[in-house]
């Protein structure tokens, strides 16, 4: 059955002479420069940014329903479905559009450090800058791999191409599509380069599960003696900053898998949020961002061109693009054994989860697919200040499939690897945000540290009234009040209140899931269990 990647309108637009193919990060730079798509900062990298979206826009997104897709997507809110002469229609659309552009840009490259498991792609780009992004976020191929490199997947990226809903059949000029038969990606209206590196991440989210391999939204680090931490969490919640440790070596800072053999990357960079980002607390991320590196949103002294990255004004989502050799302690290729430790992370905004506790099997079931935390201003469109939310297995925006086919894979490789699970809450303490304080990284570090070191398995605990949750009374370079949150607060019955309301709500997301066995979901939070 023939496909669009097959067509010759792709085929003849790829080999027209205005296409640039396999640039080097110094002439995509000459190119960003000439044609004033970004700005050179003091160190070398390229400061862009990105007008009205300045985050994901998830209700402009879409997977198309055809014979493929039918009986397999979880449609609904997250996965909207669009039919295919619709999509087929914007994409020549499109396409047509590009072909009048003066330059377009092409990058081939992998998702995937594994070899068996990679995928081959390319991303066709309208901005220079969203080449070099793409460039940076995947797996750059060697000499040999780009000779024989077949790309699977295409994603064709027209940010200045605006939808028209009444013709296209969109939500708004900017879309995003995504089609399994075709297997093309199709980006327009939007110049948030995000949009690029989480619909491959989809893509993966869609594919892996067939070959026995658990994709997740997570980040990865492995120690001296070779064991290996994941993090979970959704954006801001802490992913990149605490998978970037100068006592362990980084694999990745946002999306992995896990087969038989263990873990590997599915990308070639990290994109971290750097919204009050100082070499101080983030060293190596604040080091990494140099020539070849792109900042996306992020302010600059008109006079030194030296990054503000306090300065908020345009998006709180500010952006760091660039690849895993600009951080001193990586691993190379980002492939790994099986973790012997898997962190949730979870920024609560109302300030009444405790920063770390050890959960038992079914505590981590129930945890993995509530996916509870707080949406961080910028992150999505609409979005200024923190609100609660729950994201089935912490990346329900990126899961094309129901999420139990990725909790019970998560469930099957805990009891065989026998990995300890935590919960450890990156938000806020004393209060409930605008009123307590963001809990110190450092005090994070410490708890993380301590866990992964197995200072936590024996350590004496506490269960929460409210949650149900184990807290350990101790734990090195923490003070124990910040242990217990009710502590940090200065009205006991506010925070009581806080804690009822919030265990009320993962009840009532949790219903849900009624697939879910009796064990898991008893153990939810402890408070009125349904």
């Amino acid at each position: 059955m023939s496909t669009i990647n097959q067509m010759s309108e792709l085929n003849l637009l790829l080999a027209q002479e205005h296409v640039h193919h396999q640039l080097s990060v110094p002439h995509l730079v000459e190119k960003i420069l000439y044609r004033n798509e970004g700005t050179l900062t003091e160190k070398g990298a390229i400061q862009a940014t990105t007008g009205t979206y300045t985050g994901r826009s998830p209700k402009d997104k879409f997977i198309v329903q055809d014979d493929v897709t039918r009986d397999k997507v979880h449609w609904g809110a997250v996965n909207q479905p669009i039919d295919d002469q619709t999509f087929v229609k914007l994409y020549h659309k499109v396409l047509d559009y590009l072909k009048e552009r003066n330059e377009l840009f092409v990058f081939k490259g992998y998702a995937g450090a594994d070899e068996k498991q990679r995928l081959p792609l390319q991303v066709l780009t309208e901005f220079a800058w969203h080449n070099l992004f793409a460039q940076q976020m995947f797996i750059r191929p060697d000499e040999q791999e780009i000779e024989d490199h077949e790309a699977e997947f295409t994603v064709v990226s027209a940010p200045t191409f605006k939808a028209d809903p009444q013709i296209d059949g969109t939500n708004s000029e900017a879309f995003i599509m995504i089609s399994f038969k075709h297997r093309i990606v199709l980006i327009g209206g939007t110049e948030y380069a995000g949009e690029i590196k989480k619909s491959i991440f989809s893509v993966m989210n869609y594919i892996l599960p067939e070959k026995n391999v658990l994709p997740m939204h997570c980040s990865a680090n492995v120690g001296k003696e070779g064991d290996v931490a994941l993090f979970f969490g959704l954006s801001g919640t802490g992913k990149t900053t605490l998978s970037a440790d100068p006592q362990r070596r980084l694999i990745g800072d946002d999306e992995h898998a896990w087969s038989n053999y263990g873990i590997f990357n599915i990308e070639g960079g990290c994109y971290a949020k750097c919204i009050n980002l100082s070499q101080e607390k983030e060293p190596q991320i604040f080091d990494a961002i140099h020539f070849g590196s792109v900042l996306e949103n992020v302010v600059l002294d008109p006079q030194t061109h030296q990054p503000d990255y306090n300065d908020t004004s345009l998006t709180e989502n500010t952006r760091a693009a660039y690849p895993l050799e600009h951080i001193d302690n990586t691993v190379q290729p980002s492939i790994a054994g099986h973790p012997n430790a898997i962190i949730f992370l979870t920024a609560d905004a109302t300030g009444v989860l405790p920063p770390i506790s050890k959960l038992t099997k079914e505590q981590a079931m129930y945890h993995f697919l509530s996916g509870y935390t707080s949406k961080l201003a910028g992150t999505e469109r609409g979005i200024t200040e923190p609100q609660a939310t729950f994201s089935a297995c912490f990346g329900s925006p990126f899961l094309p499939l129901p999420p139990s086919t990725y909790a019970e894979m998560l469930g099957e490789k805990i009891d065989q690897f026998n990995a300890d699970v935590y919960l450890v809450n990156t938000g806020w303490s004393g209060g409930s945000y605008g009123e307590g304080q963001r809990i110190k990284l450092s005090y994070t570090r410490s708890m993380i540290h301590a866990a992964l070191e197995g200072e936590l398995s024996s350590a004496d605990t506490y269960q929460d009234p409210f949650f149900g949750l184990n807290i350990p009374t101790h734990c090195p370079g923490v003070p124990d009040e910040v242990l217990f949150p009710r502590k940090t607060w200065a009205d006991a019955d506010a925070y009581d209140q806080s804690a009822k309301s919030l265990a009320s709500k993962f009840h009532e997301n949790f219903k849900k899931f009624t697939y879910a066995s009796e064990d898991i979901k008893k153990a939810g939070p402890t408070y009125h269990r349904s």
